[in-house]
């Protein structure tokens, strides 16, 4: 059985390939342009011509659990 790899969407936190560097999906345009931004700050976005590339490192759920167990 193969397994399927897990679709990035829009909040979640993934690793771009191509620019070698984590950041978090902030939207996906018409044509399924992928915009993301930095982890740490919300300026600089870049785009991935697809989610062919993202991995995702941690669901939008996940981060929004450890930010309120943070108190955030």
């Amino acid at each position: 059985m193969s397994e399927k790899k897990a679709r990035a969407w829009v909040g979640d936190q993934v690793y771009d390939a191509d620019a070698g560097r984590e950041g978090i999906v902030t939207d996906v345009t018409g044509d399924g342009t992928y915009v993301l931004g930095p982890v740490c700050m919300w300026t600089a976005t870049w785009t991935a011509p697809s989610d062919e590339k993202l991995k995702v490192t941690l669901r939008r759920e996940e981060r929004n659990k450890q930010y309120r167990e943070l108190g955030w």
